[in-house]
């Protein structure tokens, strides 16, 4: 008996449920993700069918699985993060954010890494614990196995199929710095290290070309996995990119406050460059309020979540695709956005993620 057939018999009202089953969620499996919502109210029977493991098997098979935005919120009111999907259904008025109910706190200072269609969360307490939520399967969540040793303060990221984690180890009077590594396959941790390299304090972590790239307090270090060295990299250490920042196609993008500018670090040419063609767009952002911009790379383009200065808890929207030319430029095109308020309340953007459903 299929998942469906547990949860609820077909309706003999409805013609295609006269189809065989697999007939039915083969049809289904071709709609785009966004009609879920509308094709759940046809029935419970239909509701159980885009909700279960099946379809998004089928989706995957069929090559139609798609990129979602989620969001990591932290309410400044409850002093919580919570979990969202974004729905984008183009450009005006019609997006929204939608909360994901029934899932555990979502740690403060935590990291989430997204791999497919699977979230991992890491505390940043001092803990030996994690887990993931399957965004194919309803939401579930699973823990994962102990870590080998418990960890604080972590940052992560997925290279090659692996989930890197670094962070401190040990106790109150003497931490040190350590890495884990998870294998997002078997799902189980690998060796790691204890002291990996010279890095004062972790803040943030992304991957191009298949290296680690890292950023203290004040310096920016390059980890190379294969060779298990640790180098700082001058050039990108002359920005503060922090954790506000993402990659696309290798690139590495962030919002230059202080200079009003979209900047992007190529790492194979080792420079910053500006990126042209949005000098309008970020002009109305900030003629609008726009402030504490969040980049995420979101199917090969780069979305722009900003808040709006004047109104609590206005977060606004922009998609943009990127064009390299030649080297040394880089341009910019807004193709969509969102000018108006997609969550009411007090909140701030933790993280962005780019899922596969």
């Amino acid at each position: 008996m299929s998942w469906a057939e547990k949860n609820q018999s077909p309706s003999s009202s409805s013609p295609i449920t006269s189809l065989p089953e697999d007939i039915v969620v083969d049809i289904l499996a071709r709609v785009q993700r966004r009609d879920y919502p509308r094709v759940s109210l046809v029935s419970k029977y239909f509701q159980s069918l885009v909700s279960s493991p099946e379809i998004y098997a089928r989706r995957s098979s069929l090559d139609c699985t798609e990129h979602c935005i989620y969001l990591v919120l932290f309410d400044w009111d409850d002093h919580v993060n919570r979990l969202y999907t974004f729905r984008w259904k183009g450009n005006g008025t019609s997006s929204s954010l939608v909360l994901i109910h029934g899932l555990p706190d979502m740690p403060r200072d935590g990291s989430f890494v997204a791999v497919g269609s699977r979230i991992y969360v890491f505390s940043g307490r001092m803990t030996s614990s994690a887990f993931f939520i399957d965004c194919a399967s309803s939401h579930t969540v699973q823990h994962l196995p102990r870590m080998p040793f418990p960890m604080s303060d972590i940052v992560a990221d997925v290279n090659g199929g692996r989930i890197y984690v670094f962070g401190y180890h040990g106790t109150d009077q003497k931490y040190s710095h350590a890495m884990l590594v998870l294998n997002t396959e078997t799902q189980m941790w690998e060796d790691g290290m204890k002291k990996p390299g010279d890095v004062y304090a972790y803040r943030s972590l992304v991957v191009m070309a298949g290296k680690m790239y890292m950023m203290e307090f004040h310096n920016s270090y390059v980890y190379d996995p294969k060779e298990s060295r640790w180098e700082m990299v001058e050039v990108l250490s002359s920005k503060f990119w922090d954790h506000k920042a993402c990659v696309v196609d290798d690139v590495l993008y962030f919002y230059d406050w202080s200079d009003k500018e979209l900047r992007g670090y190529d790492p194979e040419h080792d420079c910053w460059v500006v990126v042209n063609g949005l000098d309008d767009f970020l002009v109305e952002m900030r003629r609008a309020g726009g402030c504490w911009p969040v980049p995420m790379s979101y199917a090969g383009k780069l979305v722009l979540f900003f808040h709006r200065y004047e109104i609590v808890g206005e977060i606004c929207c922009a998609e943009i695709s990127l064009e390299r030319p030649n080297r040394g430029q880089i341009w910019g095109r807004v193709d969509q956005w969102c000018d108006h308020a997609l969550i009411a309340g007090d909140f701030y953007i933790t993280k962005s993620l780019d899922v596969v459903l």
